[in-house]
């Protein structure tokens, strides 16, 4: 409940628009939508969908990532997903430092994430050693896609990665 009510608070700040505006175009009420704000009530669905349309924003409704594990030939468990994460833009170009756990040889690095081949060191480190929470943190799937073919990746963990950007690609193009 707490989700949905920041997300329409954070909606129509976003739109600059006043509880009263916002209600008045969605067809509502201030109090009732002062009601859906402050979690007193909860709107149906529809009616979300149409007060987000009326602030400029979309209820969207996307899969949410399985994890999915591999045992390798040598006895070694790699972590896939069954969809591929999306970023915020942000985020995807942004500069990061990796955890140690991820990047123990160089743990103060700094990887500009707006750089192609940064970028590619840093999804070729976290498909190789990190989990699901790491993939879903550092990689953006249509960035994964555009570089799949040039990743330096050992051939099992490729192999686990494969069938899902395979197919993310296919659903893409």
């Amino acid at each position: 409940m707490a989700d949905m009510t920041e997300m329409l608070v954070q909606a129509r700040r976003a739109a600059g628009l006043s509880q009263e505006e916002l209600a008045r175009r969605a067809g509502t009420s201030r109090p009732t939508l002062s009601a859906y704000e402050h979690g007193r009530k909860s709107p149906t669905v529809d009616t979300l969908g149409r007060l987000l349309a009326e602030a400029g924003h979309d209820l969207v409704v996307v899969p949410v990532p399985q994890v999915v594990e591999h045992v390798t030939s040598r006895g070694r468990v790699v972590f896939t997903l069954s969809e591929l994460p999306r970023l915020p833009v942000d985020r995807a170009f942004s500069v990061v430092t990796l955890p140690i756990h991820l990047n123990w040889s160089a743990p103060e690095r700094r990887f500009n994430l707006a750089s192609r081949s940064e970028r590619a060191r840093v999804y070729e480190i976290v498909l190789r050693e990190g989990g699901p929470e790491d993939v879903i943190t550092y990689v953006d799937g249509a960035l994964l896609i555009d570089l799949w073919d040039e990743l330096v990746l050992p051939r099992d963990v490729r192999a686990a990665w494969s069938s899902v950007v395979g197919r993310a690609g296919a659903e893409a193009a």
